[in-house]
């Protein structure tokens, strides 16, 4: 096939004027207009006529898209995942909330220059990812939750030194290095201190509840007894149901022994012994953080969480029944006898072993002494509060719901002005309200009475349960709404 040969090139017009360099067409005539329109469609179009999804020529070509954020190299990401994860785990394992745990993962990931970061948290596992744009693939890290320890000054310190990072008072080496020597450091009191405070614990619920001298003293030696056999089942690895189960078999044991001996004298209320202890067994389960993870939307825990309670209420129920069955066997009843007296203690005794209550498991928690006087002050007002709307014709249910909105907004506004956490103030706070007599009246009735009553009053007690921790949630949201000045002396986590 012969070579095209090029067109020719105009010269001078005759007027004078130079010519086009434009090519003819091919009827002969200067066509440029018709070439110039075709080149516009080949290059939009290309040849075969399909459309490009760029220009074609370097003139119409747009800015190219970013390629998404600047991030540090894979070192530095590692290390603030693996940092940010390690805190999770301790935050999770103490009881914090889903939504709070996430937040706080990501206010470190954000001060440790990764902005992009996502975090999924289940009951047993936590995942957290930071995304790189098109520069650089995601990196993905996973983290199991094998342990739940209580351990309320574990769980201050590490909110503390989140505040340092994000203050830049500590790089992330010193912080991992002081993250490693919270999670290995000893509990802050000894051990027996611990045992003192449960059993404290369970005198006051028993004055609390109108016991006197002697139902306080078998419910301090009982939940004693209890604790150090609960710590050496712990030690041999008894799951955590059985050791419910054992403590509940316990609890009501030694009573109804006591009571065929006729150890206890006339007018003892051996009921309120059991309900004592059974009081100290529920305190330890995460009521408010499985309705507050539900209430945040994160069903997946608080179902998780939720699954948690039932076991190990179902534990308490077994040892419960199992004990009263054999105490029939030899003749002896442990009913629960009419309504509590009010006349035998003023509202000013029982606020105070109220606040004992409190205290006394802020203590057991190993929360900081200086938070002990608030979460004790919390727990008696609350109780107070319970006490006078139970008194003006309100059901057991509405007053615990409204007296947990007050001791939620109490906690929410010490967290926001002294940063101190949450759990801190309301764990111990909401011990004085739980439904640790209505739980052994509903259990004693499924033993003895009737599965009907017996199921009522259990529901009964799951309702109070709900009302408190749904009133907490409540509380704390209200004061998230309010505005206030933050002291300058107060962490950075109380601003929020």
């Amino acid at each position: 096939m012969p070579a095209r040969r090029p067109e020719p090139v105009q010269g001078p017009g005759a007027n004078g004027r130079a010519g086009s360099n434009r090519r003819a067409g091919s009827d002969g005539h200067q066509g440029g207009w018709l070439h110039e329109l075709n080149d516009r469609w080949r290059g939009r179009h290309g040849p075969n006529g399909a459309e490009l999804t760029q220009p074609a020529t370097g003139e119409n070509l747009e800015e190219q898209p970013t390629a998404g954020p600047s991030v540090p190299d894979d070192t530095r990401v590692q290390q603030v995942l693996d940092l940010a994860m390690r805190i999770g785990e301790v935050l999770l394992s103490s009881g914090e909330g889903v939504a709070e745990t996430t937040s706080i993962m990501l206010r470190l990931a954000d001060a440790g220059g990764l902005p992009t970061c996502e975090v999924d948290i289940t009951f047993t596992s936590m995942t957290m990812c930071c995304h790189r744009g098109m520069v650089a693939p995601p990196v993905t890290t996973m983290r199991l939750v094998r342990y739940r320890a209580l351990d309320l000054t574990r769980l201050t310190d590490v909110t503390l030194l989140v505040d340092r990072i994000e203050r830049e008072e500590v790089s992330l080496i010193e912080a991992a290095t002081e993250l490693d020597r919270l999670t290995r450091a000893k509990h802050p009191y000894p051990r027996w201190l611990r045992t003192l405070a449960w059993a404290g614990m369970a005198a006051s619920v028993a004055v609390l509840l109108g016991g006197g001298v002697v139902a306080a003293t078998v419910a301090f030696g009982a939940t004693g007894v209890i604790d150090r056999i609960g710590r050496l089942l712990n030690r041999n690895g008894l799951p955590m149901f059985f050791q419910q189960m054992a403590g509940a078999m316990l609890a009501t044991g030694i009573t109804a022994v006591l009571l065929y001996f006729s150890l206890l004298p006339p007018g003892t209320r051996p009921s309120l012994v059991v309900a004592a202890t059974l009081t100290v067994l529920l305190s330890g389960l995460s009521v408010v953080g499985s309705v507050r993870d539900a209430i945040d939307g994160f069903f997946l825990t608080a179902v998780g969480r939720t699954g948690e309670i039932v076991m190990f209420s179902a534990g308490l129920l077994g040892g419960v029944v199992l004990a009263l069955k054999g105490s029939l066997v030899f003749g002896v009843e442990l009913s629960v006898v009419g309504p509590l007296p009010s006349s035998n203690l003023s509202l000013a005794l029982r606020a105070f072993a109220a606040g004992l209550t409190s205290g006394l498991f802020a203590l057991a928690a190993y929360s900081p002494v200086r938070y002990l006087p608030a979460a004790a002050g919390t727990g008696a007002a609350a109780w107070a509060m319970y006490t006078v709307l139970q008194q003006t014709g309100l059901g057991p249910v509405v007053s615990t719901g409204i007296a947990a909105i007050g001791l939620g907004v109490v906690s929410g506004l010490l967290h926001r002005l002294t940063g101190a956490p949450r759990l801190v103030i309301t764990l111990g706070a909401i011990t004085p309200l739980l439904p640790g007599l209505t739980a052994y009246q509903g259990f004693y009735q499924l033993a003895v009475t009737g599965v009907t009553d017996g199921l009522v009053t259990v529901m009964l007690a799951l309702a109070i349960g709900l009302a408190l921790a749904g009133g907490v949630a409540l509380g704390e949201w209200l004061t998230s709404q309010v505005r206030l000045p933050t002291p300058a002396t107060a962490p950075v986590t109380g601003a929020k």
